[in-house]
Protein backbone atom coordinates (compact mmCIF):
# COMPACT_ATOMS: atom_id res chain seq x y z
CA UNK A 1 0.00 0.00 0.00
CA UNK A 2 1.21 3.27 -0.83
CA UNK A 3 2.31 5.29 1.46
CA UNK A 4 -0.27 8.34 0.91
CA UNK A 5 -3.05 6.38 0.65
CA UNK A 6 -4.91 5.18 3.64
CA UNK A 7 -8.19 3.41 2.49
CA UNK A 8 -7.38 1.03 -0.66
CA UNK A 9 -10.85 -0.94 -1.18
CA UNK A 10 -10.31 -3.96 -3.91
CA UNK A 11 -12.86 -5.60 -5.82
CA UNK A 12 -15.47 -5.22 -2.90
CA UNK A 13 -18.93 -7.28 -2.40
CA UNK A 14 -21.60 -7.54 0.33
CA UNK A 15 -23.97 -9.97 0.07
CA UNK A 16 -27.25 -10.68 2.31
CA UNK A 17 -29.35 -13.82 2.03
CA UNK A 18 -32.72 -13.28 1.96
CA UNK A 19 -35.16 -15.39 3.08
CA UNK A 20 -39.25 -14.99 2.97
CA UNK A 21 -40.36 -16.93 5.06
CA UNK A 22 -38.69 -17.51 8.67
CA UNK A 23 -39.04 -21.86 8.15
CA UNK A 24 -37.20 -21.14 4.89
CA UNK A 25 -33.84 -20.69 7.04
CA UNK A 26 -34.13 -24.28 8.65
CA UNK A 27 -35.05 -25.48 5.16
CA UNK A 28 -31.70 -24.07 4.00
CA UNK A 29 -29.45 -25.98 6.50
CA UNK A 30 -31.12 -29.49 6.18
CA UNK A 31 -32.53 -29.88 2.63
CA UNK A 32 -29.63 -29.57 0.59
CA UNK A 33 -27.43 -31.50 2.28
CA UNK A 34 -30.35 -34.60 1.84
CA UNK A 35 -30.66 -33.75 -1.81
CA UNK A 36 -26.89 -34.25 -2.53
CA UNK A 37 -26.72 -37.13 -1.04
CA UNK A 38 -29.87 -38.46 -2.93
CA UNK A 39 -27.86 -37.13 -5.59
CA UNK A 40 -30.80 -34.63 -6.48
CA UNK A 41 -29.54 -31.11 -7.54
CA UNK A 42 -29.88 -28.43 -4.04
CA UNK A 43 -32.66 -26.54 -4.30
CA UNK A 44 -32.04 -22.79 -2.81
CA UNK A 45 -34.31 -21.30 -0.27
CA UNK A 46 -33.29 -17.79 -0.47
CA UNK A 47 -32.61 -15.43 -2.94
CA UNK A 48 -29.41 -13.03 -2.58
CA UNK A 49 -29.39 -8.98 -2.26
CA UNK A 50 -25.81 -7.91 -3.15
CA UNK A 51 -25.55 -4.47 -1.03
CA UNK A 52 -22.12 -3.79 -2.72
CA UNK A 53 -20.80 -4.80 -6.08
CA UNK A 54 -16.82 -4.93 -7.07
CA UNK A 55 -16.53 -1.79 -5.30
CA UNK A 56 -12.81 -0.49 -6.01
CA UNK A 57 -11.38 2.95 -5.20
CA UNK A 58 -8.73 4.72 -2.57
CA UNK A 59 -8.62 7.76 -0.68
CA UNK A 60 -5.02 9.53 -0.32
CA UNK A 61 -4.29 11.29 2.84
CA UNK A 62 -5.54 14.82 3.18
CA UNK A 63 -8.57 14.22 0.62
CA UNK A 64 -11.87 14.78 1.63
CA UNK A 65 -14.49 12.45 -0.15
CA UNK A 66 -17.97 11.96 -0.39
CA UNK A 67 -19.91 9.72 -0.64
CA UNK A 68 -23.31 10.45 -3.20
CA UNK A 69 -26.09 7.66 -4.08
CA UNK A 70 -29.78 7.39 -3.28
CA UNK A 71 -31.04 5.06 -0.40
CA UNK A 72 -30.37 2.06 -0.20
CA UNK A 73 -27.19 2.61 -2.90
CA UNK A 74 -24.98 0.60 -0.10
CA UNK A 75 -23.21 3.81 1.11
CA UNK A 76 -23.88 3.14 4.79
CA UNK A 77 -22.86 -0.74 4.45
CA UNK A 78 -19.42 0.78 2.72
CA UNK A 79 -18.64 3.09 6.01
CA UNK A 80 -19.01 0.41 8.21
CA UNK A 81 -17.03 -2.00 6.28
CA UNK A 82 -14.37 0.44 5.97
CA UNK A 83 -14.73 0.84 10.06
CA UNK A 84 -15.06 -2.87 10.86
CA UNK A 85 -18.16 -3.13 12.36
CA UNK A 86 -19.05 -5.27 9.08
CA UNK A 87 -17.24 -7.75 6.94
CA UNK A 88 -17.04 -8.04 3.37
CA UNK A 89 -18.75 -11.23 1.26
CA UNK A 90 -15.12 -10.80 -0.86
CA UNK A 91 -12.56 -7.90 -1.78
CA UNK A 92 -9.82 -6.45 0.30
CA UNK A 93 -9.92 -3.43 2.25
CA UNK A 94 -6.61 -1.87 3.84
CA UNK A 95 -6.48 1.08 6.15
CA UNK A 96 -3.73 3.34 7.53
CA UNK A 97 -4.17 5.56 10.95
CA UNK A 98 -6.70 6.38 13.49
CA UNK A 99 -9.92 6.04 11.77
CA UNK A 100 -12.54 7.76 13.97
CA UNK A 101 -16.10 6.99 12.50
CA UNK A 102 -19.73 9.02 13.71
CA UNK A 103 -22.46 6.68 11.87
CA UNK A 104 -25.71 5.56 13.36
CA UNK A 105 -27.21 7.42 15.95
CA UNK A 106 -25.58 6.00 19.52
CA UNK A 107 -23.49 3.81 17.87
CA UNK A 108 -20.40 3.01 20.32
CA UNK A 109 -22.84 4.28 23.22
CA UNK A 110 -23.88 2.02 25.93
CA UNK A 111 -27.95 3.32 26.48
CA UNK A 112 -27.78 2.60 30.29
CA UNK A 113 -24.89 3.90 30.97
CA UNK A 114 -24.23 8.03 31.50
CA UNK A 115 -22.93 10.25 29.20
CA UNK A 116 -19.60 10.67 31.41
CA UNK A 117 -19.03 6.92 31.11
CA UNK A 118 -19.91 6.47 27.46
CA UNK A 119 -17.31 9.45 26.83
CA UNK A 120 -14.65 7.46 28.51
CA UNK A 121 -16.09 3.94 26.45
CA UNK A 122 -16.14 5.20 22.95
CA UNK A 123 -12.80 7.61 23.68
CA UNK A 124 -11.35 3.97 24.98
CA UNK A 125 -12.64 2.04 21.87
CA UNK A 126 -11.28 5.05 19.34
CA UNK A 127 -7.95 4.48 20.64
CA UNK A 128 -7.11 7.03 23.73
CA UNK A 129 -6.07 5.95 27.15
CA UNK A 130 -7.60 6.89 30.17
CA UNK A 131 -5.50 9.52 31.24
CA UNK A 132 -5.95 10.96 27.78
CA UNK A 133 -9.83 11.04 28.06
CA UNK A 134 -9.60 12.92 31.68
CA UNK A 135 -7.02 15.19 30.27
CA UNK A 136 -9.54 16.27 27.32
CA UNK A 137 -12.84 15.95 29.41
CA UNK A 138 -13.59 19.21 30.22
CA UNK A 139 -12.88 20.43 26.60
CA UNK A 140 -15.33 17.04 25.00
CA UNK A 141 -18.22 18.83 27.07
CA UNK A 142 -17.67 22.13 26.51
CA UNK A 143 -18.09 20.83 22.93
CA UNK A 144 -21.35 18.79 23.42
CA UNK A 145 -22.70 21.37 25.25
CA UNK A 146 -25.66 19.00 27.28
CA UNK A 147 -24.84 20.50 30.19
CA UNK A 148 -26.30 18.35 33.55
CA UNK A 149 -27.42 15.44 31.35
CA UNK A 150 -23.85 14.59 31.29
CA UNK A 151 -24.74 12.62 34.28
CA UNK A 152 -27.87 11.17 32.54
CA UNK A 153 -28.13 7.65 30.68
CA UNK A 154 -28.18 8.03 27.00
CA UNK A 155 -31.29 6.25 26.53
CA UNK A 156 -32.89 9.59 28.21
CA UNK A 157 -31.00 11.89 25.32
CA UNK A 158 -32.89 13.61 22.69
CA UNK A 159 -30.99 12.07 19.02
CA UNK A 160 -29.78 15.79 18.58
CA UNK A 161 -27.55 15.45 22.30
CA UNK A 162 -26.49 11.36 21.04
CA UNK A 163 -24.95 13.38 18.26
CA UNK A 164 -23.64 15.90 20.42
CA UNK A 165 -21.92 13.98 22.34
CA UNK A 166 -20.70 11.28 19.70
CA UNK A 167 -19.30 14.42 17.91
CA UNK A 168 -17.43 16.10 21.04
CA UNK A 169 -15.42 12.57 21.56
CA UNK A 170 -14.70 12.17 17.71
CA UNK A 171 -13.70 15.61 17.84
CA UNK A 172 -11.10 14.88 20.17
CA UNK A 173 -9.52 11.71 19.46
CA UNK A 174 -6.92 12.73 16.81
CA UNK A 175 -7.81 10.69 14.41
CA UNK A 176 -6.03 10.51 11.21
CA UNK A 177 -9.47 9.55 9.24
CA UNK A 178 -12.49 11.08 10.52
CA UNK A 179 -16.04 8.87 8.79
CA UNK A 180 -19.37 10.29 9.04
CA UNK A 181 -22.78 9.16 7.77
CA UNK A 182 -25.35 11.45 7.67
CA UNK A 183 -24.74 12.76 11.52
CA UNK A 184 -25.76 15.94 11.30
CA UNK A 185 -28.82 16.05 9.84
CA UNK A 186 -29.77 16.28 13.16
CA UNK A 187 -28.08 19.20 14.72
CA UNK A 188 -29.47 22.54 15.78
CA UNK A 189 -28.43 25.51 13.71
CA UNK A 190 -25.60 26.74 16.13
CA UNK A 191 -24.17 23.13 17.09
CA UNK A 192 -23.83 22.20 13.25
CA UNK A 193 -21.87 25.28 12.45
CA UNK A 194 -19.59 24.76 15.33
CA UNK A 195 -18.95 20.92 13.78
CA UNK A 196 -18.89 22.62 10.40
CA UNK A 197 -15.74 24.71 11.68
CA UNK A 198 -14.27 21.71 13.01
CA UNK A 199 -14.33 19.92 9.99
CA UNK A 200 -12.78 22.73 7.95
CA UNK A 201 -10.15 22.77 10.48
CA UNK A 202 -9.27 18.57 10.48
CA UNK A 203 -9.49 18.80 6.86
CA UNK A 204 -6.02 21.12 6.49
CA UNK A 205 -4.33 18.30 7.55
CA UNK A 206 -7.04 14.70 8.10
CA UNK A 207 -8.53 12.66 5.62
CA UNK A 208 -12.51 12.77 5.75
CA UNK A 209 -14.45 10.49 4.11
CA UNK A 210 -18.39 11.19 4.67
CA UNK A 211 -22.24 10.04 2.84
CA UNK A 212 -23.97 12.90 2.23
CA UNK A 213 -27.85 13.01 0.25
CA UNK A 214 -26.45 17.13 -0.14
CA UNK A 215 -25.30 17.38 -3.61
CA UNK A 216 -23.63 20.74 -2.26
CA UNK A 217 -22.28 19.58 0.75
CA UNK A 218 -19.98 17.27 -1.80
CA UNK A 219 -19.67 20.61 -3.73
CA UNK A 220 -19.10 22.62 -0.70
CA UNK A 221 -16.45 20.21 1.13
CA UNK A 222 -15.28 17.68 -1.06
CA UNK A 223 -12.17 17.05 -3.39
CA UNK A 224 -13.21 13.85 -4.86
CA UNK A 225 -16.92 12.32 -4.92
CA UNK A 226 -17.67 8.73 -5.07
CA UNK A 227 -21.46 7.86 -6.75
CA UNK A 228 -22.95 4.33 -5.80
CA UNK A 229 -25.98 2.93 -7.03
CA UNK A 230 -27.41 0.26 -6.09
CA UNK A 231 -23.87 -1.18 -5.00
CA UNK A 232 -22.44 -0.32 -7.72
CA UNK A 233 -19.91 2.30 -8.75
CA UNK A 234 -21.33 4.37 -10.93
CA UNK A 235 -18.62 7.00 -11.32
CA UNK A 236 -15.32 8.78 -9.11
CA UNK A 237 -14.44 11.93 -10.23
CA UNK A 238 -14.66 15.96 -9.69
CA UNK A 239 -17.37 16.55 -7.33
CA UNK A 240 -18.94 18.95 -9.75
CA UNK A 241 -19.20 16.45 -12.92
CA UNK A 242 -20.27 13.36 -10.58
CA UNK A 243 -23.38 15.59 -9.05
CA UNK A 244 -24.53 16.60 -11.82
CA UNK A 245 -24.67 13.48 -13.25
CA UNK A 246 -26.55 11.94 -10.24
CA UNK A 247 -28.81 15.02 -10.32
CA UNK A 248 -28.97 14.21 -14.27
CA UNK A 249 -30.23 10.89 -13.24
CA UNK A 250 -32.26 11.53 -9.91
CA UNK A 251 -34.44 13.81 -11.43
CA UNK A 252 -34.85 11.86 -14.75
CA UNK A 253 -36.87 9.33 -13.01
CA UNK A 254 -40.69 9.50 -13.45
CA UNK A 255 -42.25 12.07 -11.25
CA UNK A 256 -45.38 11.78 -9.21
CA UNK A 257 -48.15 12.95 -12.37
CA UNK A 258 -49.18 16.53 -12.14
CA UNK A 259 -53.13 17.90 -11.53
CA UNK A 260 -53.19 19.93 -14.50
CA UNK A 261 -56.58 21.48 -13.73
CA UNK A 262 -54.99 22.87 -10.25
CA UNK A 263 -52.07 24.30 -12.50
CA UNK A 264 -54.30 25.94 -14.68
CA UNK A 265 -56.60 27.29 -11.59
CA UNK A 266 -53.16 28.05 -9.69
CA UNK A 267 -52.09 30.35 -12.72
CA UNK A 268 -55.05 31.89 -13.23
CA UNK A 269 -55.61 33.33 -9.66
CA UNK A 270 -51.54 34.61 -9.78
CA UNK A 271 -52.41 36.26 -12.87
CA UNK A 272 -55.75 37.52 -11.42
CA UNK A 273 -53.84 38.87 -8.48
CA UNK A 274 -50.95 40.42 -10.34
CA UNK A 275 -53.46 42.50 -12.39
CA UNK A 276 -55.78 43.54 -9.69
CA UNK A 277 -52.26 44.93 -8.12
CA UNK A 278 -50.63 46.34 -11.09
CA UNK A 279 -51.52 49.94 -10.93
CA UNK A 280 -50.11 50.53 -7.21
CA UNK A 281 -46.17 48.84 -8.13
CA UNK A 282 -43.97 51.56 -8.08
CA UNK A 283 -41.34 50.22 -11.25
CA UNK A 284 -38.53 51.88 -9.12
CA UNK A 285 -38.95 49.26 -6.91
CA UNK A 286 -37.50 45.69 -7.43
CA UNK A 287 -40.22 43.24 -6.49
CA UNK A 288 -41.55 40.40 -7.40
CA UNK A 289 -44.44 40.13 -9.62
CA UNK A 290 -46.36 37.07 -7.23
CA UNK A 291 -45.25 38.68 -4.38
CA UNK A 292 -48.46 39.27 -3.42
CA UNK A 293 -49.72 35.95 -4.07
CA UNK A 294 -47.64 34.14 -2.52
CA UNK A 295 -47.87 36.21 0.63
CA UNK A 296 -51.53 35.13 0.93
CA UNK A 297 -50.62 31.67 0.29
CA UNK A 298 -48.77 28.90 2.15
CA UNK A 299 -45.49 29.35 -0.06
CA UNK A 300 -44.94 32.96 2.05
CA UNK A 301 -41.26 32.85 2.94
CA UNK A 302 -41.94 33.27 6.78
CA UNK A 303 -38.63 32.93 8.77
CA UNK A 304 -38.48 32.76 12.35
CA UNK A 305 -35.60 34.76 14.27
CA UNK A 306 -34.28 33.76 17.26
CA UNK A 307 -32.34 35.67 20.14
CA UNK A 308 -28.95 37.08 19.75
CA UNK A 309 -26.57 34.54 21.20
CA UNK A 310 -23.50 37.05 22.44
CA UNK A 311 -21.94 33.91 24.36
CA UNK A 312 -21.23 32.17 20.67
CA UNK A 313 -17.38 31.43 19.51
CA UNK A 314 -15.76 34.74 18.34
CA UNK A 315 -12.24 36.21 18.14
CA UNK A 316 -10.48 39.44 17.96
CA UNK A 317 -8.17 41.74 19.20
CA UNK A 318 -11.47 43.27 21.60
CA UNK A 319 -10.38 46.71 20.31
CA UNK A 320 -14.38 46.87 19.87
CA UNK A 321 -17.58 44.58 20.94
CA UNK A 322 -20.86 43.59 19.31
CA UNK A 323 -23.56 44.25 21.45
CA UNK A 324 -26.67 42.90 19.77
CA UNK A 325 -27.98 42.12 16.68
CA UNK A 326 -31.49 41.81 15.41
CA UNK A 327 -34.47 42.85 13.07
CA UNK A 328 -36.46 45.96 13.24
CA UNK A 329 -39.43 46.95 11.24
CA UNK A 330 -40.13 50.60 9.70
CA UNK A 331 -41.39 51.98 13.52
CA UNK A 332 -38.41 50.83 14.85
CA UNK A 333 -39.82 47.78 17.14
CA UNK A 334 -37.80 44.72 17.24
CA UNK A 335 -38.88 41.43 15.14
CA UNK A 336 -39.47 37.57 16.05
CA UNK A 337 -40.43 36.94 12.32
CA UNK A 338 -40.01 38.68 8.91
CA UNK A 339 -40.86 37.24 5.41
CA UNK A 340 -38.56 36.30 2.59
CA UNK A 341 -39.29 39.01 -0.39
CA UNK A 342 -40.11 41.96 2.00
CA UNK A 343 -38.06 44.65 3.11
CA UNK A 344 -35.98 44.42 6.62
CA UNK A 345 -33.73 46.50 8.45
CA UNK A 346 -30.92 44.44 10.15
CA UNK A 347 -29.37 46.42 13.10
CA UNK A 348 -26.04 45.79 14.68
CA UNK A 349 -24.84 47.76 17.60
CA UNK A 350 -20.95 47.91 18.84
CA UNK A 351 -19.20 49.46 21.97
CA UNK A 352 -15.91 50.65 20.70
CA UNK A 353 -13.23 49.84 23.53
CA UNK A 354 -10.45 52.38 21.56
CA UNK A 355 -9.97 54.92 18.60
CA UNK A 356 -11.88 53.37 15.58
CA UNK A 357 -10.46 55.31 12.88
CA UNK A 358 -12.42 54.02 9.84
CA UNK A 359 -14.78 51.07 11.24
CA UNK A 360 -16.14 48.45 9.30
CA UNK A 361 -19.13 46.52 10.46
CA UNK A 362 -20.83 43.33 8.31
CA UNK A 363 -22.27 40.27 8.58
CA UNK A 364 -22.87 36.97 6.60
CA UNK A 365 -25.33 35.02 6.14
CA UNK A 366 -24.89 30.83 6.35
CA UNK A 367 -26.83 27.92 5.78
CA UNK A 368 -26.65 24.90 7.99
CA UNK A 369 -23.46 23.81 6.10
CA UNK A 370 -21.49 26.91 6.91
CA UNK A 371 -21.69 27.76 3.21
CA UNK A 372 -21.95 32.11 2.77
CA UNK A 373 -25.63 32.26 0.94
CA UNK A 374 -25.22 36.16 1.24
CA UNK A 375 -22.87 39.36 3.26
CA UNK A 376 -22.47 42.68 3.14
CA UNK A 377 -20.29 45.31 5.25
CA UNK A 378 -20.50 48.99 5.55
CA UNK A 379 -17.45 49.70 4.06
CA UNK A 380 -18.21 50.79 0.38
CA UNK A 381 -20.82 53.55 1.64
CA UNK A 382 -18.78 55.27 4.26
CA UNK A 383 -14.86 54.50 2.59
CA UNK A 384 -14.76 58.25 1.50
CA UNK A 385 -16.08 59.34 4.65
CA UNK A 386 -15.42 56.95 7.34
CA UNK A 387 -16.94 57.76 10.73
CA UNK A 388 -14.88 58.29 13.41
CA UNK A 389 -15.23 56.61 16.65
CA UNK A 390 -13.60 57.02 20.18
CA UNK A 391 -13.25 54.84 23.22
CA UNK A 392 -16.66 54.74 24.94
CA UNK A 393 -18.59 55.30 22.00
CA UNK A 394 -21.32 53.19 20.67
CA UNK A 395 -21.64 52.29 16.73
CA UNK A 396 -24.94 51.52 14.84
CA UNK A 397 -24.91 49.83 11.58
CA UNK A 398 -28.13 49.32 9.62
CA UNK A 399 -28.81 47.40 6.63
CA UNK A 400 -32.01 48.07 4.88
CA UNK A 401 -32.33 45.38 2.14
CA UNK A 402 -35.14 43.21 0.59
CA UNK A 403 -35.02 39.82 2.15
CA UNK A 404 -33.98 36.97 -0.01
CA UNK A 405 -36.59 34.17 -0.25
CA UNK A 406 -34.81 31.62 1.37
CA UNK A 407 -35.33 27.46 1.00
CA UNK A 408 -36.53 25.61 3.59
CA UNK A 409 -34.41 24.84 6.54
CA UNK A 410 -32.23 26.73 9.66
CA UNK A 411 -29.91 29.81 8.82
CA UNK A 412 -27.37 31.52 11.39
CA UNK A 413 -26.18 35.40 10.62
CA UNK A 414 -22.20 35.90 11.80
CA UNK A 415 -21.29 39.59 12.33
CA UNK A 416 -17.64 41.04 12.93
CA UNK A 417 -16.58 45.16 13.53
CA UNK A 418 -13.27 45.71 12.10
CA UNK A 419 -10.92 48.85 11.66
CA UNK A 420 -9.04 50.17 8.52
CA UNK A 421 -10.05 48.90 4.88
CA UNK A 422 -11.18 46.12 3.03
CA UNK A 423 -8.08 44.76 2.11
CA UNK A 424 -6.01 45.69 5.49
CA UNK A 425 -7.83 46.35 8.37
CA UNK A 426 -7.62 44.93 12.22
CA UNK A 427 -10.61 42.01 13.32
CA UNK A 428 -11.82 43.48 16.69
CA UNK A 429 -14.74 41.17 17.20
CA UNK A 430 -15.99 38.72 14.67
CA UNK A 431 -18.96 36.41 16.26
CA UNK A 432 -19.82 33.63 14.80
CA UNK A 433 -23.71 32.97 14.88
CA UNK A 434 -24.98 35.82 16.21
CA UNK A 435 -27.92 35.27 15.50
CA UNK A 436 -30.46 32.29 14.30
CA UNK A 437 -33.65 31.94 12.14
CA UNK A 438 -35.49 28.95 10.47
CA UNK A 439 -37.33 28.87 7.40
CA UNK A 440 -40.71 27.65 8.11
CA UNK A 441 -42.41 27.79 4.32
CA UNK A 442 -41.11 29.19 1.16
CA UNK A 443 -41.66 29.03 -2.39
CA UNK A 444 -38.26 27.90 -3.33
CA UNK A 445 -37.62 24.77 -4.44
CA UNK A 446 -34.26 24.46 -6.01
CA UNK A 447 -31.38 26.96 -5.39
CA UNK A 448 -29.69 28.86 -2.59
CA UNK A 449 -31.82 31.98 -2.88
CA UNK A 450 -35.12 33.15 -4.98
CA UNK A 451 -34.40 35.66 -7.26
CA UNK A 452 -37.48 38.58 -7.32
CA UNK A 453 -38.74 38.15 -10.60
CA UNK A 454 -39.99 41.72 -11.91
CA UNK A 455 -42.06 40.10 -15.11
CA UNK A 456 -42.70 36.58 -16.18
CA UNK A 457 -43.23 36.15 -20.08
CA UNK A 458 -45.04 32.63 -21.53
CA UNK A 459 -45.96 33.45 -24.95
CA UNK A 460 -46.31 31.24 -28.16
CA UNK A 461 -44.84 31.91 -31.59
Amino acid sequence: MFSDVVIKIENLSKSYLIYDKPQDRLKQMLFPRLQRLLGLTPRQYYHQFNALEDVTFEVRKGETVGVIGKNGSGKSTLLQIICGTLQPTSGKIETTGRIAALLELGSGFNPEFTGRDNVYMYATILGLTEKEVSERYDSILEFADIGEFIEQPTKTYSSGMVVRLAFAVVSHVDADVLIIDEALSVGDAFFVQKCMRFLRNFMKTGTVLFVSHDTGAILNLCDTAVWLDQGVVKGIGEPKDLTERYLELLYDSPQASVDISKEIKLIARIKAEVEHHEEDIDSSIVRDMRQNFINQSNLRNDIELFEFYEDSNSFGQSGAKIKSVHFLDQPGAHLSWVVGGEKVNLVINVKAYETLFSPIVGFQVKDRLGQVIFADNTHVAFASLPVEVSAGDNLRANFNFVMPVMPLGEYTISVAIADGSQASHIQHHWLHDALAFKVHSSSVCLGLIGVPMINIGLVKV
